[in-house]
């Protein structure tokens, strides 16, 4: 029986203004072979709530807006 399972990837950038840039990748393994990968992004600007973004988005976002 094959065994499926999903793995996420981020890249993260910071832009001119200080907005972060998420990008995710939804990635299906099948028998831990890829069989699907689906992208989605998200811009956050200095002020938004981040709590409920992965550690290292949270963690830039921590590094690079003020306080």
């Amino acid at each position: 029986m094959a065994s499926f399972s999903e793995k996420f990837e981020y890249k993260i950038e910071v832009n001119e203004d200080l907005s972060i840039g998420v990008r995710r990748a939804d990635i299906v393994l099948k028998d831990d072979v890829e069989v699907g990968r689906s992208y989605h992004r998200s811009v956050f600007q200095p002020g938004d709530d981040v709590s409920g973004e992965v550690q290292e988005v949270q963690d830039v976002a921590a590094a690079v807006w003020p306080s």
